[in-house]
């Protein structure tokens, strides 16, 4: 299957969940995708009860995807796009301090808030992980999705100050939570004594700054 065929079938897939959310569920179109996705890989697994050769095939298949680089490297591009696209740069440029903060300091405390939840619920279900593990789920889960919340917050019926730092602050989120994941990631691999700080710092300026400065290139030529 080539990514031809991927992009096709994920497309297909979409909007024919998108109809049916529009016809039957009437969910905001984030949520109601999703959940019918959950559905749909439910059905699957069903399915396989039946014939089990089908789950296996199904297994296979998406096995043989490369993933992260289809998500990372291709689909991640086009959701931040569709997301930054309308985005006014007047207004948020008047709310850059709060997008700034809730988009550093705040993915960093809903890291530890998130890790030290799962740390202390995995140990209710007599699961010993180490909480540094907990740190690194957290980093993984903390930044949102500009998609989805662009799209819910077209259907709220709030302040455009309150749209924007919400708005801006999913957009910018995601080179901060790189960094706290990789630094974090370190960590777990050398310990805390060889963690170097300019490391953590070149991380952010290519992940963050990087990204911010090639947009504006891209936008001025």
């Amino acid at each position: 299957m080539n990514l031809y065929d991927i992009f096709t079938i994920l497309i297909v897939l979409s909007a024919l969940f998108g109809y049916v959310n529009y016809k039957f569920l009437k969910l905001p179109a984030t949520i109601g995708i999703m959940v019918i996705s959950l559905l749909t890989s439910f059905g699957i697994v069903g399915v396989s009860y039946l014939d089990a050769g089908f789950l296996q095939t199904t297994i296979e298949a998406i096995t043989k995807l490369d993933f992260p680089y289809i998500l990372l490297r291709i689909m991640l591009s086009f959701m931040l796009f569709a997301g930054a696209i309308h985005i006014d740069i007047k207004v948020l440029d008047k709310e850059k301090i709060p997008v700034i903060v809730f988009s550093t300091f705040g993915v960093l405390i809903s890291t530890i808030i998130i890790g030290t939840l799962m740390f202390f619920l995995l140990m209710l279900f007599g699961l010993n992980i180490n909480f540094i593990y907990c740190l690194l789920f957290g980093a993984l889960i903390s930044p949102t999705d500009p998609i989805a919340v662009l799209g819910i917050l077209k259907d709220a019926n709030i302040s455009k100050s309150l749209e924007m730092k919400i708005s801006g602050e999913s957009l910018f989120n995601d080179g901060v939570a790189v960094v706290i994941f990789i630094t974090i990631y370190e960590v777990t691999k050398s310990g805390l004594d060889n963690l170097d700080i300019s490391n953590i710092f070149s991380f952010f300026m290519h992940e963050a700054g990087g990204g911010i400065l090639f947009g504006f290139i891209l936008g001025y030529t």
